[in-house]
């Protein structure tokens, strides 16, 4: 297995929701034009809360300083995990389930906090840019560790870190924060380049200006559905995540689904914001839905975790993560 460490410096900030309207101008560049700016790496995610970006800095200098925007304090780089080698976007995905104990777990036993994005293509761990020594001490004995230089892939220096690293002591990771599970269910899709002109002003419009709205189907009473979309260009590549009645909304066609037309519904961690400093949110949830072998998209945004699992597990995986959250 391979883990590529890729060549963007990114950014990770958070847009307050009122002070969207500021950077609309920015994001939709960022989103639609891409080749009218330098930037390869862009995830945009929309919550209850606010709007997350993940950016490299090319795309960073595309959006306004503002006090609507608070931005975490490092650098972050990219990890993916590439199974017999091949582009990282275009890899077959590996899932969040599947490297929880050969990334997630070492990293968070080794005090070393993580950012999860996981993408219709694969999955994206990014670490700060000052852990990357450690990072790469405590996973070069599983992975053959390359480095994305120009486009190129080169085998990654050990930057002279090679000794002085205490074995961690291995303990148990309960669950620490509340989970709850809005009532919508998603899909995790894309749609290829060449048509995001043909539905450029629908996509605007559920990135920006439909916000707040009970889509049809979502009763007013129901106060667990919650405002959620992902968007994400990387590396030419696209990812959507909505829920169901959003994706109803496109021409048929347009959106690529599995075989299965697969839904997934959502956990949602965090009863508080979460910060940046914690180590092991991802693990404490990852690790025991891999034991369960149940596949799971992971999406970490400014504020909250989210997960995403297949429909029918829900009630396993609150199950077992509420077993774990009681196991302290």
């Amino acid at each position: 297995m391979e883990l590529h460490i890729l060549e963007h410096s990114l950014k990770v900030a958070s847009i307050e929701k009122e002070g969207i309207q500021i950077c609309t101008h920015g994001l939709i560049k960022l989103a639609f034009l891409a080749s009218k700016t330098r930037c390869k790496f862009f995830s945009l995610t929309e919550t209850p809360e606010d709007y997350t970006i993940i950016v490299d800095e090319e795309g960073f200098k595309e959006l306004p300083q503002s006090e609507h925007i608070s931005v975490a304090d490092a650098t972050w780089l990219a990890l993916n995990v590439v199974s017999g080698g091949g582009n990282a976007s275009s890899s077959q995905p590996i899932g969040v389930t599947k490297i929880a104990k050969s990334v997630i777990a070492p990293l968070a036993d080794h005090n070393i906090s993580v950012f999860m994005l996981s993408t219709y293509q694969t999955d994206f761990i990014l670490v700060r840019e000052r852990d990357l020594p450690m990072v790469m001490h405590t996973l070069s004995s599983e992975f053959t560790l390359l480095r994305v230089v120009n486009g190129e892939t080169v085998a990654a220096h050990n930057l002279g870190v090679t000794n002085g690293f205490v074995k961690p002591k291995l303990v148990p990771r309960p669950i620490i924060h509340p989970l709850s599970s809005p009532s919508n269910m998603f899909c995790v899709t894309s749609l290829d380049p060449d048509t995001l002109p043909s539905v450029a002003t629908l996509l605007m419009d559920v990135m920006f200006y439909s916000g707040g709205q009970k889509e049809p189907g979502a009763s007013s009473e129901d106060s667990s559905h919650i405002r959620f979309f992902s968007f994400s260009l990387i590396e030419g590549y696209i990812s959507l995540v909505m829920d169901e009645q959003t994706t109803q909304r496109f021409p048929n066609n347009v959106l690529f689904t599995s075989a299965s037309g697969e839904l997934w519904k959502m956990v949602r961690i965090g009863g508080q914001p979460l910060g940046f400093d914690e180590c092991g949110i991802v693990a404490q949830i990852s690790e025991p839905l891999a034991t369960a072998d149940i596949p799971a998209y992971y999406i970490s945004t400014f504020k909250f975790d989210h997960a995403l699992v297949p429909e029918e597990n829900i009630q396993s995986v609150i199950g077992a993560l509420r077993t774990e959250s009681t196991a302290q």
